[in-house]
C-alpha cells in the first residue's frame, strides 16, 4: 500500500470522526471545537506555549502543558495556569519536562500519555530559546547550547512521542520554526541556524512517516512579542561578559545591531499562532499542511516556500520516494 492511498483512506475515517466529534464545517460554523483532540506543549510556561495551551483547552481539547523546573508543583507559571484550569474547568495539566534532559522527557511523556487517556493527538514542538550577535562572537557554549534547546529538543521529544503515534497510525507534530529558518538577518545567525535546521528535520520527518499515517506541519512565525527575546537578551549579555576584548571592540557595532533587534518593538498579536495551530489540529487527516507562515507580513515567506518546495519537488517527485512526497504535499 502507498503512502498515498494510506493516507486517503485515513482522511475518509478522519472525516466520519470529525463529523461526531463537532469537527466537521468549523469554518464559519461558530466557535471552534476540539472536543475528543488531546495535546502535550512543550515550553508552556509564557509565549506561545501558554496561549496555545489555554486556546487549545477552551476549544475542548485535553491539553498537557509541559514547563521545566516546575518547583514540585510550586513554580509560579504552572500555578498560573492550574488556576485557570480550576476556574474556567478546562482539562488542562502541567507537567515537568526540559527538553535537554532525557530522563524529564521520558518521564514527563509518559505523564502526559496518561493524562491524556492513553494517546495524544499533537505534538507541539515549542520550547526555545533565542540568541543575537554575530556568527564569530558567539562561542561554542552559545552554539551548543542553542542547538541543545532549539533543535535537539524537538528531535527528543519527536522520538518520545511517535512509537504511540505510529502504532496508532495517527497523530501530529507541530514544529515551531520562524521566518528566519527560511531567510537570514546578520548578527541573529545562530538562531537562524537553528531554525533552518528545524525546517530541514521536520520536513524530511514529514516525509518518513507518511507511510505510518502521522502528519508533521512546520509552523513559522515571524517577530512576536514574547519573553523568547527577554531570554535572548540574557544569553547575549552572558556571551558579551564571556567574550574577550579584541572582539567586543571589532563588533561594537554588529552587538548593538542586534541589542536593537532583540529589544525592538513589536505590534503583532501572539494569539495568530495558537489560532493557526488549533485550525491545523482541526483538520482532517491528510489535509494538514507541511507549512504554515504565520504573520500578518508572510509575503516573503510564501514566496520561500513555494519556490523551495518547487526545487523539492523536482529531487522527490519522480524518485523512489515519490509517493512520500505525493502524500505530504498534496
Amino acid at each position: 500500500m502507498t503512502a498515498r492511498s494510506t493516507r486517503r483512506q485515513m482522511l475518509a475515517v478522519a472525516g466520519a470522526s470529525a463529523a461526531a466529534a463537532g469537527l466537521a464545517g468549523n469554518a464559519g460554523a461558530g466557535p471552534l471545537s476540539l472536543k475528543g483532540k488531546s495535546a502535550l506543549i512543550t515550553g508552556a510556561s509564557s509565549g506561545f506555549g501558554r496561549l496555545t495551551a489555554l486556546h487549545l483547552a477552551r476549544a475542548g481539547a485535553v491539553v498537557v502543558a509541559s514547563m521545566r523546573n516546575l518547583k514540585g508543583g510550586k513554580r509560579v507559571e504552572a500555578q498560573e495556569l492550574a488556576d485557570i484550569a480550576r476556574d474556567e474547568k478546562l482539562k488542562l495539566s502541567v507537567v515537568e519536562i526540559d527538553v535537554t534532559k532525557p530522563d524529564t522527557i521520558a518521564a514527563g511523556v509518559a505523564a502526559a500519555f496518561a493524562k491524556a487517556g492513553g494517546k495524544l493527538d499533537l505534538l507541539m514542538n515549542n520550547a526555545g530559546v533565542g540568541i543575537g550577535g554575530p556568527i564569530e562572537f558567539n562561542d561554542e557554549k552559545a552554539v551548543a547550547d542553542a542547538v541543545d534547546v532549539n533543535l535537539l529538543g524537538y528531535h527528543r521529544m519527536a522520538r518520545a512521542v511517535l512509537p504511540a503515534m505510529r502504532k496508532r497510525r495517527e497523530g501530529l507534530i507541530a514544529a515551531v520554526s520562524s521566518q528566519l529558518g527560511r531567510i537570514v538577518l546578520p548578527n541573529i545567525g545562530v538562531y537562524c541556524a537553528t531554525k533552518f535546521g528545524v525546517e530541514a528535520m521536520f520536513e524530511t520527518l514529514a516525509y518518513e512517516l507518511a507511510p505510518f499515517g502521522v502528519e508533521v506541519t512546520i509552523v513559522q512565525p515571524g517577530g512576536y512579542p514574547t519573553k523568547i527575546w527577554d531570554t535572548g537578551r540574557r544569553l547575549g549579555e552572558e556571551v558579551e561578559a564571556r567574550a574577550d576584548g579584541e572582539r567586543k571592540e571589532a563588533y561594537a557595532g554588529h552587538l548593538a545591531l542586534a541589542r536593537g533587534f532583540m529589544t525592538g518593538p513589536r505590534q503583532t498579536d501572539p494569539m495568530d499562532v495558537p489560532r493557526a495551530v488549533a485550525e491545523i489540529l482541526a483538520l482532517p487527516v491528510g489535509k494538514r499542511p507541511l507549512r504554515r507562515p504565520v504573520h500578518p507580513n508572510s509575503q516573503a515567506m510564501t514566496a520561500a516556500n513555494a519556490a523551495l518546495a518547487q526545487i523539492e519537488a523536482s529531487v522527490l517527485g519522480n524518485g523512489p520516494y515519490k509517493d512520500w512526497h505525493a502524500a505530504v504535499v498534496d
